[in-house]
């Protein structure tokens, strides 16, 4: 989905949190898009929360969170520090749409930008998924 107000991209993060969106509308787009959102909303700290936020959301929309599948802390960590760093890029009153456009423009708009930092066996791995573990293929710009 394209965003093409900067309320469309908080009511998705509203209803993200909420835990009222529809699974088929969390897309690699409004994962970024919710981070984005997220990273500036005042008062929330994305880094330490967003892990709680997207269980609570699996949890409700089916997905369990376990060694192989759901939440996954090296991607949401990788994925937050992308989001904050073309955030710092711009100037505070950029509209996140814009962001969120050039985001989706580079690499990170495609949804195996990740396999150029790290292989999919340290990636996928239980570890990666409980906790950061760093690149092993190349340092994460961000």
């Amino acid at each position: 989905m394209t965003y093409s107000t900067d309320h469309e991209i908080e009511a998705l993060t509203n209803a993200f949190l909420a835990r009222t969106l529809p699974k088929s509308a969390w897309t690699h787009a409004a994962h970024f898009a919710a981070a984005l959102c997220l990273l500036k909303r005042p008062g929330v700290d994305p880094f330490r929360e967003m892990p709680g936020f997207i269980r609570a959301y699996n949890e409700t929309t089916g997905v369990a969170n376990t060694e192989t599948e759901g939440y996954h802390e090296t991607i949401t960590l990788a994925c937050l520090r992308a989001a904050k760093w073309f955030l710092d890029q711009r100037t505070m009153d950029t509209p996140l749409t814009d962001v969120l456009a050039a985001i989706m423009a580079s690499p990170l708009g495609r949804s195996d930008w990740l396999s150029t930092y790290w292989s999919r066996a340290v990636l996928f791995s239980p570890r990666a998924r409980r906790l950061w573990v760093e690149p092993d293929l190349r340092p994460l710009p961000y």
